[in-house]
This record gives C-alpha cells, structure tokens and sequence, in this order.
C-alpha cells in the first residue's frame, strides 16, 4: 500500500548563497495491507523529513513513492488533495483548523468532505470524541479554546474518523495519560486489523512495541552516515 524506492531529499539555502544541503539519500520501504512500521532514529535522523515528503508536504529531490498508484514524488497538487482526501491520513501533533468552527464539525470534517450523510457522520464524531474523553460540553466550541492535550485528542478524532487505506501518525500517543493512551492504540489496532498499512514515530517506547509490527532506522538514509 505504501511503497518508497530510492528517495532523496535536500534543502537549498537561498540566504546563504544557495548552498544546497543533503538531508536524505536512498530511503526504501514497503508498508503492506495491514502493518505498522515505526520509524525509529536519533532526533534528527529525518523521521519527520520522511513523514513529510510521504504526505507531500515536502518534494522529493529523486525516488518514487507510491501510495496505492499515486507517486507522491511526480503527482499535482490537485491528484495530492485527492489522496490526502481519500486514501493517506495523517495524525499529527498539533491541530490545524479554522478558528470558530465547533470541534464537532472538525471532527466530522474527513467524512463529510467524502460525501458521508451528515447525521451519520456527527455521529461518528461523537462516538470518537466520547471515546477519547472529551465531554459533550466541549464539542460545540471550537477546540482552539482547548487545552493542549485535548487538541490532540481532537487531532486523532478526527484523523480516525475516516477509514483511510493508509496512516500517517506523529508521536499520536505523547503526553496523554494512560486510559487514553489505551484508546489511541485501540483505534490504531482496529486499523491494522482492516487492513489500514500505518508509518508511525512513536517515541513512547511501550506503545511502540504494542502497534508496530516492524521498525526502520532512517539514520541509514542520512547523507552523512552514507558518506
């Protein structure tokens, strides 16, 4: 479902004479139907940099990646927006959402704009916000009023209120206590188990060990290491 072959990635400093800076060279990897890789590295090895250049927020220098028959690497932004849409969700760890809009509605959002009935997907968003403890009080107003740990849970509410064929997820498990936690990594077993493949950075070490069925060490990819 995912698939990477021989991806790289460099940054050019336009305020410094354009010297160009090799970040990631070589990146290869295939999640399958149904499986969780945990990316694992020192901070800075270029776990986030892969993650970005897989959802598209980065271009990749040279390589292919392919999601389903979309190659991330070669597609226009419209074919992006469309997988973002339907195929590839992305939990990351901070909420992105327009001010003033009821943390219901956010959640809901990733269904609607697929053309679920909106009754049955408010419904589907207050099934997940109640799961992950936000009370019903709260679902009215719009979370940038909320605190930071519950924004993320808003944040993964939402990025699992949607069946995506393939997950994105970003440290979805930090600074939640321990009956939350167990719910995040509930929702993202029962993605696995429909077959949802999941590229994770999971710096909680216990929780890494429960979701993931592999891990890659991305510090191999590192220009540096290679040379």
């Amino acid at each position: 479902m995912i698939e990477l072959n021989n991806v790289s990635k460099s940054f050019t400093l336009h305020n410094q004479g354009s010297a160009v800076i090799p970040v990631m060279e070589g990146a290869s990897l295939k999640v399958a139907v149904g499986e969780c890789v945990g990316l694992v590295g020192a901070s800075g090895a270029g776990k986030s940099t892969l993650m970005r250049l897989i959802y598209g927020n980065y271009l990749a220098a040279s390589g292919q990646i392919l999601i389903g028959d979309v190659d991330v690497a070669q597609a226009e932004p419209r074919e992006i927006l469309e997988l973002r849409r339907n195929t590839l969700g992305y939990v990351s760890q901070f909420l992105r959402v327009v001010p003033r809009v009821p943390t219901l509605d956010v959640v809901a959002e990733p269904l609607l704009a697929v053309g679920e009935d909106q009754g049955v997907a408010r419904d589907k968003a207050a099934s997940l916000l109640a799961q992950l403890n936000i009370p019903e009080r709260l679902w009215s107003l719009s979370p940038t009023t909320f605190s930071g740990g519950e924004q993320q849970r808003v944040n993964i509410a939402r990025g699992f209120a949607y069946e995506y064929p393939a997950m994105l997820l970003d440290e979805p498990t930090a600074s939640l206590d321990a009956k939350n936690r167990a719910t995040v990594l509930g929702l993202i077993n029962a993605a696995k188990a429909r077959g949802a493949a999941i590229i994770g950075i999971f710096h909680d070490e216990a929780a890494r060990e429960e979701v993931c069925d592999r891990f890659l060490d991305v510090t191999g990819f590192s220009p540096q290491v290679a040379a």
